[in-house]
């Protein structure tokens, strides 16, 4: 066992700094009391026997020097893959439908579920119809539960530590341009050596 202070120790003697976690100022999921979520079809079983069975999806925000970005993402459940991602400059249903769409593009799955918060821009009546016209069935976790999109929450906790908390932008084009290189290196380590690439 070693004590935390030989640790903070040697941490100055190589110049190390540890990474604190941000506090969120920013609140990414409002939801709509005039549109009925989709019901949970998850219940916290992040599992899947094969590509394009499960989806999860949120939404963060990044912060500039210029102001906030917010990034969406789609993860596949089987790989943990990133399927479809958008970054835009606000918390929009345009921004969940260009993940949502990205990710269809690329899978063309036959009947995906999928996962996310009760955020408006889930609810919509927009994104609601393109679930149903492309054969995706929604589901939705509960109200201000992180454990119930637990696996789209432990990716933002990893891209909020390498990246985010580690890095000053002063414009949002540096910022799109640093989340770019992240998520597809993310897409690379999720499947190492390329034994999953054509999924």
């Amino acid at each position: 066992m070693v004590s935390r202070k030989r640790v903070a120790r040697l941490m100055r003697q190589h110049g190390m700094r540890g990474i604190s976690r941000r506090r969120s100022f920013t609140v990414t999921t409002r939801r709509d009391k005039a549109q009925r979520p989709a019901p949970d079809l998850v219940q916290r079983r992040f599992e899947a026997q094969g590509p394009n069975q499960l989806w999860v999806a949120d939404m963060t925000y990044v912060p500039t020097w210029a102001g906030f970005i917010y990034l969406a993402v789609v993860l596949d459940a089987w790989s943990r893959r990133v399927v479809g991602w958008a970054i835009g400059e606000t918390m929009s249903t345009e921004l969940v439908l260009a993940a949502l769409n990205m990710a269809l593009q690329q899978r063309k799955p036959e009947a995906v579920i999928h996962h996310s918060d009760q955020g408006s821009q889930y609810t919509s009546v927009a994104f609601g119809e393109r679930c149903n016209k492309m054969g995706v069935r929604p589901s939705m976790g509960s109200v201000g539960d992180a454990y119930d999109n637990a696996m789209a929450e432990s990716f933002f906790a990893s891209l909020e530590c390498e990246l985010i908390d580690r890095k000053s932008w002063q414009t949002k084009t540096e910022a799109r341009l640093a989340l770019f290189t992240w998520i597809e290196g993310w897409r690379r380590r999720s499947c190492p050596g390329g034994g999953c690439r054509r999924w």
